[in-house]
C-alpha cells in the first residue's frame, strides 16, 4: 500500500515543483495564470510559502499540460517529470530496418553496449559468422548491394566482436543450422561446398573465440523466440522483418533477459558441446 503523504508536505512539493519547472522554462505567474485560465492571484497563492493548499485536478492538469509535465510529478505522485507519451517515447522507439548487413543503426547500438554481454537470436543464421560464399549467395540475388559489400561489413562486425571488451551469446534453432548443412527449405540452391565451408567456418570460429562467444542451439518444438538482440542492460532490440523496436525501460530489457535465459536453459546443445553438433552435421 502506498504510503499516506500529509497534505502541508504535498502542497509544499507541488510549490517546489511548480515553481522550478517554470524558472526552467522562463514562465512567469502572468503568462502561466493566462495560458491555464485562472485570476494571477489564484496561482500566487498556490506558489505561497504558508499554509496547505493544493490546487483542483483542472488547475494542475492544465498547468502540466502548459509546462509540458506530468501532473502526477507536480504532486509528488511520481518522481518522472516527463508525460506518458514522452515516457512511452523514451522507452520505445520503430526504426526502419533494411534486410541487408549494411545497417548503422545496429553497429551503433553495438558499439554503444560495448563492455557489456551482447544477447542475440538471429533471424536466420548469425550475419558475422557466415563466409564470405554464405553472404554473396544470400544477399546477391536479393538486394541492390552486392554481396561484396555485405562481406566488407561482416569482416568489420567480426573484428569488433574480436576487439570488443564484451561476451556476446547466441541462440538459434536447431533446425536453422540443419536446414543450412542438409540445404534444404531456405537453403536449397545453396551449393554443397558453401554449406560444408560454412559448418567449418563455425567450428573455426567458436575455437579462436570460446568462451566469449559462445552459441546456443535450442529446440523450436519445446521453445520459441522472434530475432532479438539484447544490448547490455538497458537496450532490447526485436526485429519485425521492416523494423526494429527498441525498448529502453529497464522493466522490459529485463523481461527479454529472462527469456535469452530461458532459451540458454532449454538449450538442446549447449555452447561447449556446439562443435561436437557442427561434427555430427559434416558427417551426415
Amino acid at each position: 500500500m502506498m504510503e499516506k503523504t500529509d497534505k502541508r508536505t504535498r502542497a509544499r512539493l507541488f510549490r517546489t515543483r511548480l515553481a522550478q519547472v517554470m524558472a526552467a522554462r522562463g514562465v512567469t505567474q502572468s503568462a502561466l495564470a493566462r495560458e491555464i485560465g485562472v485570476d494571477r492571484s489564484t496561482l500566487s497563492q498556490l506558489l505561497s510559502e504558508d499554509g496547505a493548499r493544493l490546487p483542483n485536478a483542472q488547475v494542475a492538469a492544465e498547468s502540466a499540460a502548459a509546462l509540458g509535465v506530468s501532473a502526477d510529478w507536480l504532486l509528488g505522485l511520481s518522481d518522472r517529470p516527463e508525460t506518458a507519451a514522452d515516457l512511452l517515447a523514451t522507452s520505445l522507439a520503430m526504426t526502419a530496418a533494411e534486410r541487408a548487413l549494411i545497417d548503422e543503426q545496429i553497429f551503433a547500438w553495438h558499439r554503444e553496449a560495448e563492455g557489456s554481454k551482447v544477447r542475440h537470436v538471429p533471424a536466420t543464421l548469425p550475419d558475422m559468422l557466415k563466409t564470405p560464399d554464405m553472404l554473396t549467395w544470400e544477399y546477391d540475388p536479393h538486394l541492390a548491394r552486392t554481396g561484396a559489400e555485405a562481406v566488407a561489413v561482416a569482416r568489420t562486425r567480426l573484428d569488433w566482436l574480436r576487439g570488443a571488451h564484451s561476451d556476446y551469446e547466441m541462440a538459434l534453432p536447431m533446425h536453422e543450422l540443419a536446414a543450412m548443412a542438409r540445404r534444404e527449405g531456405y537453403y536449397a540452391s545453396l551449393p554443397r561446398d558453401v554449406a560444408r565451408a560454412q559448418l567449418a567456418r563455425f567450428a573455426d570460429l567458436h575455437a579462436q573465440l570460446y568462451p566469449r562467444l559462445r552459441i546456443y542451439l535450442f529446440d523450436a518444438r519445446q521453445v520459441f523466440s522472434a530475432p532479438l538482440t539484447i544490448f547490455g542492460p538497458k537496450l532490447a532490440v526485436l526485429y519485425v522483418g521492416s523494423s526494429y523496436l527498441a525498448f529502453r525501460d529497464a522493466a522490459r530489457v529485463q523481461a527479454f533477459s529472462r527469456h535469452f535465459d530461458g532459451l540458454v536453459r532449454a538449450a538442446a546443445v549447449s555452447a561447449r558441446d556446439f562443435p561436437d553438433h557442427l561434427g555430427s552435421l559434416q558427417a551426415d
